[in-house]
C-alpha cells in the first residue's frame, strides 16, 4: 500500500462556510438518501433539488450511477471498493456543504457502519440521514433498471437485498415510506425539514 506523504498541510481559506451561508442567504448540510434500489432515493433527490432551485436555494445532487461514471469509474463493487465509494461520496459531500450548497446524496449505502463513518465526516448538524424505506418485494415490482432482474437471474452477484444484506438505519433523521407517501408530499415533508433547520432563510 502506498504510503501517505506527511509532506502536506491544510490550507484555511480565509472565506468560511458561514461567510458563504451569509451571501447565499441560506443555510448548507449534506442529506444523505438511503434505502434498497429502486425505493425512490434519486428520485426524491431530483424532485428536491428542483423545489430548492425554484426558491432561489443552491443544491446539487451525488448520485451513485452517475458517480461511477466520473469520479469512481476506477472502483468495482467488492465490499473494499464500495466501501472507498462512499467514503470519497463522503469527502465530496463535505466540500459541498462548505461550499454553501444543500447537498444531495443518493446512494444505496447498504451497511451502517459505512453510513456512520461518513456522518463523522461532518460536525454536529451538518448531516442528516433519510431513509428511503420500501419493501424488497415493491423495489422488485418497479425494477427502474431491471437489475433485480439479473440479480434473480445469477448475472449479479452480492446485490443489495438479493445476495447482500441491506442494514436499516436505527435512527436517521428523516423516514419516507416510498409505498405510502407520494412524491410531492415526500418533498413537502423535506422542505418542512430544512426549514425547521433553518436552511431555507430565504425560501
Amino acid at each position: 500500500m502506498e504510503q501517505k506523504s506527511s509532506n502536506i498541510t491544510w490550507q484555511p481559506s480565509m472565506v468560511t462556510r458561514q461567510d458563504r451561508n451569509r451571501r447565499n442567504g441560506h443555510g448548507s448540510l449534506a442529506l444523505w438518501f438511503t434505502g434498497l434500489s429502486g425505493a425512490g432515493k434519486s428520485t426524491l433527490a431530483l424532485t428536491l433539488e428542483k423545489a430548492l432551485h425554484d426558491r432561489g436555494i443552491g443544491s446539487y445532487v451525488l448520485d451513485g450511477d452517475n458517480i461511477r461514471h466520473g469520479l469512481n469509474r476506477d472502483l468495482g463493487f467488492s465490499e473494499e471498493d464500495r466501501k472507498e465509494n462512499l467514503r470519497r461520496i463522503g469527502e465530496v459531500s463535505k466540500l459541498f456543504a462548505d461550499a454553501g450548497l444543500v447537498v444531495l446524496s443518493a446512494f444505496i449505502s447498504p451497511d451502517e457502519q459505512d453510513r456512520r463513518m461518513v456522518r463523522e465526516l461532518f460536525a454536529p448538524g451538518e448531516f442528516a440521514e433519510v431513509y428511503v424505506k420500501c419493501s424488497l418485494e415493491e423495489c422488485e415490482k418497479r425494477d427502474p433498471k431491471g437489475l433485480y432482474k439479473k440479480a434473480r437471474s445469477g448475472q449479479i452477484r452480492n446485490f443489495t437485498g438479493i445476495g447482500a444484506k441491506y442494514d436499516v438505519p436505527g435512527s436517521p433523521e428523516l423516514v419516507i415510506d416510498t409505498e405510502r407517501m407520494p412524491v410531492a408530499e415526500a418533498v413537502q415533508l423535506l422542505l418542512g425539514y430544512l426549514e425547521e433547520r433553518n436552511v431555507l432563510a430565504n425560501g
